[in-house]
């Protein structure tokens, strides 16, 4: 747990799964065929307070919801990318393109599509309902399942340890 700790304290970046990390995995199909999902209110708050204190928070996802990608900017994320078919390659891109450092990379996942990326990231961490190989791949798995405040979960412990929970942030929405 105390390496766990002291990787909190290097983290400037979120890397967050949709489906399963975000939601809870349900999509919902309209008879039309639009599709829905619900994201959790206190995710959101934590994410937008991530964006606030100045981390980067990204998003890697293989699904194309137009509606997610709505909510992440509504929260403030701007790098979205949907759609991606092979997450590791588009991490690297992203490392590349924003100067960042692996190590300083906190990623969240719940599937198979998710391990390339997770290897790469310095602080692999899931949701508590994650799949089998992706809870042995991570350093800390939420207490917490997907869509039920797993996001929360790390975001407030990166902030917690590193003193910008209680910000001035944190008290305007």
């Amino acid at each position: 747990m105390e390496s766990f700790l002291n990787k909190l304290k290097d983290i400037t970046t979120f890397i967050f799964d949709v489906d399963g990390v975000l939601t809870d995995g349900s999509v919902f199909v309209a008879e039309n065929g639009e599709q829905s999902r619900a994201f959790n209110i206190k995710d959101g708050y934590a994410i937008q307070l991530a964006v606030k204190c100045g981390y980067q928070v990204c998003v890697i996802s293989g699904s194309r919801s137009k509606s997610a990608v709505y909510r992440l900017n509504s929260l403030g994320v701007t790098d979205v990318y949907m759609g991606t078919h092979t997450k590791t390659e588009r991490l690297k891109v992203y490392l590349e393109e924003k100067a960042t450092h692996a190590s300083n990379v906190l990623y969240m996942g719940d599937d198979i599509p998710d391990l390339g990326a997770m290897h790469l990231a310095g602080l692999p961490t899931c949701p508590a309902d994650a799949v089998e190989e992706i809870k042995a791949a991570s350093q800390y798995v939420s207490p917490y399942a997907g869509g039920k405040g797993c996001a929360r979960d790390v975001i407030e412990k990166v902030l917690k340890i590193q003193g910008k929970w209680m910000s001035e942030q944190a008290y305007s929405w």
